[in-house]
Protein backbone atom coordinates (compact mmCIF):
# COMPACT_ATOMS: atom_id res chain seq x y z
CA UNK A 1 0.00 0.00 0.00
CA UNK A 2 1.47 3.34 -0.97
CA UNK A 3 1.79 6.28 1.42
CA UNK A 4 -1.17 8.20 0.00
CA UNK A 5 -3.54 5.21 0.24
CA UNK A 6 -2.38 4.55 3.80
CA UNK A 7 -3.02 8.19 4.68
CA UNK A 8 -6.49 8.08 3.15
CA UNK A 9 -7.34 4.88 5.04
CA UNK A 10 -6.14 6.50 8.27
CA UNK A 11 -8.17 9.60 7.51
CA UNK A 12 -11.31 7.59 6.90
CA UNK A 13 -10.67 5.57 10.06
CA UNK A 14 -10.39 8.83 12.00
CA UNK A 15 -13.56 10.19 10.38
CA UNK A 16 -15.73 7.44 11.90
CA UNK A 17 -15.16 8.31 15.59
CA UNK A 18 -15.24 12.02 14.75
CA UNK A 19 -18.64 11.59 13.09
CA UNK A 20 -19.95 9.43 15.92
CA UNK A 21 -18.86 11.99 18.49
CA UNK A 22 -20.36 14.88 16.49
CA UNK A 23 -23.64 13.01 16.00
CA UNK A 24 -24.02 11.96 19.64
CA UNK A 25 -22.80 15.21 21.22
CA UNK A 26 -24.62 17.39 18.68
CA UNK A 27 -27.89 15.52 19.21
CA UNK A 28 -27.54 15.90 22.97
CA UNK A 29 -26.66 19.58 22.58
CA UNK A 30 -29.08 20.72 19.87
CA UNK A 31 -32.15 21.17 22.14
CA UNK A 32 -30.56 23.84 24.36
CA UNK A 33 -32.25 27.18 23.86
CA UNK A 34 -32.09 30.69 25.25
CA UNK A 35 -35.14 32.90 25.66
CA UNK A 36 -34.18 36.53 25.02
CA UNK A 37 -36.81 39.26 24.63
CA UNK A 38 -39.53 36.67 23.91
CA UNK A 39 -37.42 35.14 21.14
CA UNK A 40 -36.17 31.57 21.39
CA UNK A 41 -32.55 31.32 20.29
CA UNK A 42 -31.49 27.72 19.49
CA UNK A 43 -27.88 28.15 20.60
CA UNK A 44 -27.48 24.40 21.14
CA UNK A 45 -28.09 23.61 17.47
CA UNK A 46 -25.62 26.29 16.42
CA UNK A 47 -23.06 25.00 18.93
CA UNK A 48 -23.55 21.45 17.61
CA UNK A 49 -22.84 22.67 14.07
CA UNK A 50 -19.73 24.53 15.26
CA UNK A 51 -18.56 21.30 16.93
CA UNK A 52 -19.08 19.36 13.69
CA UNK A 53 -17.20 22.00 11.69
CA UNK A 54 -14.31 21.98 14.15
CA UNK A 55 -14.00 18.21 13.94
CA UNK A 56 -14.07 18.37 10.14
CA UNK A 57 -11.27 20.95 10.10
CA UNK A 58 -9.30 18.80 12.55
CA UNK A 59 -9.43 15.66 10.40
CA UNK A 60 -8.72 17.65 7.23
CA UNK A 61 -5.66 19.29 8.75
CA UNK A 62 -4.40 16.10 10.37
CA UNK A 63 -4.64 14.00 7.21
CA UNK A 64 -4.25 16.77 4.60
CA UNK A 65 -7.18 15.47 2.62
CA UNK A 66 -10.81 16.35 1.96
CA UNK A 67 -11.99 12.74 2.18
CA UNK A 68 -12.08 12.58 6.01
CA UNK A 69 -13.97 15.89 6.06
CA UNK A 70 -16.58 14.59 3.64
CA UNK A 71 -16.81 11.22 5.39
CA UNK A 72 -17.32 12.88 8.78
CA UNK A 73 -20.14 15.02 7.42
CA UNK A 74 -21.85 12.21 5.51
CA UNK A 75 -21.72 9.73 8.39
CA UNK A 76 -22.93 12.35 10.87
CA UNK A 77 -25.79 13.26 8.51
CA UNK A 78 -26.78 9.60 8.05
CA UNK A 79 -26.85 8.97 11.81
CA UNK A 80 -28.75 12.15 12.63
CA UNK A 81 -31.16 11.56 9.75
CA UNK A 82 -31.82 8.05 11.02
CA UNK A 83 -32.45 9.32 14.54
CA UNK A 84 -34.83 11.98 13.24
CA UNK A 85 -36.78 9.45 11.14
CA UNK A 86 -37.46 6.95 13.93
CA UNK A 87 -40.99 6.14 15.01
CA UNK A 88 -42.74 8.67 17.26
CA UNK A 89 -41.77 8.11 20.86
CA UNK A 90 -38.35 6.80 19.85
CA UNK A 91 -37.29 9.79 17.77
CA UNK A 92 -34.27 11.65 19.16
CA UNK A 93 -34.63 14.75 16.97
CA UNK A 94 -37.99 16.45 16.58
CA UNK A 95 -39.04 18.43 13.49
CA UNK A 96 -38.95 21.75 15.36
CA UNK A 97 -36.65 24.70 14.51
CA UNK A 98 -33.77 23.41 16.66
CA UNK A 99 -34.03 19.94 15.13
CA UNK A 100 -34.25 21.32 11.59
CA UNK A 101 -31.23 23.57 12.13
CA UNK A 102 -29.25 20.59 13.41
CA UNK A 103 -30.32 18.12 10.70
CA UNK A 104 -30.13 20.37 7.65
CA UNK A 105 -27.26 22.43 8.99
CA UNK A 106 -25.02 19.35 8.83
CA UNK A 107 -25.16 19.42 5.03
CA UNK A 108 -24.49 23.16 4.90
CA UNK A 109 -21.58 22.97 7.35
CA UNK A 110 -20.07 20.02 5.46
CA UNK A 111 -20.14 21.93 2.16
CA UNK A 112 -18.61 25.00 3.85
CA UNK A 113 -15.91 22.94 5.53
CA UNK A 114 -15.06 21.17 2.27
CA UNK A 115 -14.54 24.57 0.66
CA UNK A 116 -12.55 25.85 3.65
CA UNK A 117 -10.40 22.73 4.04
CA UNK A 118 -9.22 22.73 0.43
CA UNK A 119 -6.20 24.60 1.76
CA UNK A 120 -5.08 21.53 3.73
CA UNK A 121 -4.79 19.20 0.73
CA UNK A 122 -1.42 17.76 -0.16
CA UNK A 123 0.08 19.54 -3.12
CA UNK A 124 2.61 17.87 -5.36
CA UNK A 125 5.67 19.96 -5.94
CA UNK A 126 5.96 21.37 -9.45
CA UNK A 127 9.01 20.17 -11.35
CA UNK A 128 11.87 22.59 -11.76
CA UNK A 129 11.99 24.38 -15.11
CA UNK A 130 13.70 22.29 -17.75
CA UNK A 131 13.21 18.99 -15.89
CA UNK A 132 11.20 16.49 -17.97
CA UNK A 133 8.01 15.15 -16.42
CA UNK A 134 7.49 11.35 -16.63
CA UNK A 135 4.52 10.37 -18.82
CA UNK A 136 2.68 8.76 -15.88
CA UNK A 137 2.93 11.96 -13.81
CA UNK A 138 1.84 14.11 -16.74
CA UNK A 139 -1.50 12.33 -16.91
CA UNK A 140 -0.80 9.87 -19.72
CA UNK A 141 -2.37 6.47 -19.30
CA UNK A 142 -1.34 3.12 -20.78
Amino acid sequence: MNKRAAGMAGGLAAAVPAALFAAFAGTALHRHQLLAADVVLPWGAVAALVLLGALQVLVAAAFRSLMPTAATGVLCYVLVGWWSAMAPGKRLIAGDPAGNIWVYGIAAVTVLMLAWCRRYRRHQAAPAPGVPVPAAAAGAHD
